[in-house]
C-alpha cells in the first residue's frame, strides 16, 4: 500500500470528464507564437516535438517544460517567423514528419527480420 496515483493515470486520457489531449492559446505578447499543453504526455513526446519543430526552417523558437513531476503535461511553446505558417500548422507538420518517419523505421525492421529469417532459413535446410 503506497500513497501513489494509479500508472494508468499518468497516460490515459478521463474521456467521460472531457478531457482533450491537446490545447492550444495564442500569445499575446509575441507574434506568430503559441502554447499547446499536451495531456498525459512526459518528456518523451515534448523532447521528440521540440527536436522536430526545430528542424522547420519555418520555426523560430520552440520550447517544452513539464511544470511539476506530479503533473501529466507537457507545455509547448512554439514561435514562428511570421509569413503564411502558424504554430498549429507547424505542429501539425511536425507530426506528420514523426509519422513518416516512424512508418520508414517500422518498414526497415520487418524488412531486415525477414531478410533475417530467410537466411537463416536457408542455412536450417543446409543450403
Amino acid at each position: 500500500m503506497t500513497n501513489r496515483p494509479e500508472r494508468t493515470e499518468a497516460f490515459l486520457l478521463d474521456e467521460d470528464a472531457g478531457e482533450v489531449k491537446i490545447t492550444y492559446a495564442q500569445d499575446t505578447k509575441v507574434t506568430n507564437a503559441g502554447t499547446f499543453i499536451l495531456n498525459r504526455e512526459d518528456h518523451t513526446l515534448g523532447n521528440l516535438l521540440r527536436m522536430q519543430l526545430l528542424r522547420d526552417p519555418s520555426v523560430r523558437f520552440a520550447g517544452y517544460r513539464m511544470p511539476h513531476p506530479l503533473q501529466n503535461h507537457v507545455e509547448m511553446k512554439v514561435q514562428t517567423s511570421g509569413g503564411n505558417v502558424s504554430p498549429v500548422e507547424s505542429l501539425g507538420s511536425a507530426i506528420e514528419d514523426l509519422l513518416n518517419e516512424t512508418d520508414h523505421l517500422i518498414n526497415g525492421l520487418n524488412d531486415a527480420v525477414d531478410r533475417y529469417r530467410r537466411e537463416n532459413e536457408r542455412a536450417d535446410l543446409g543450403l
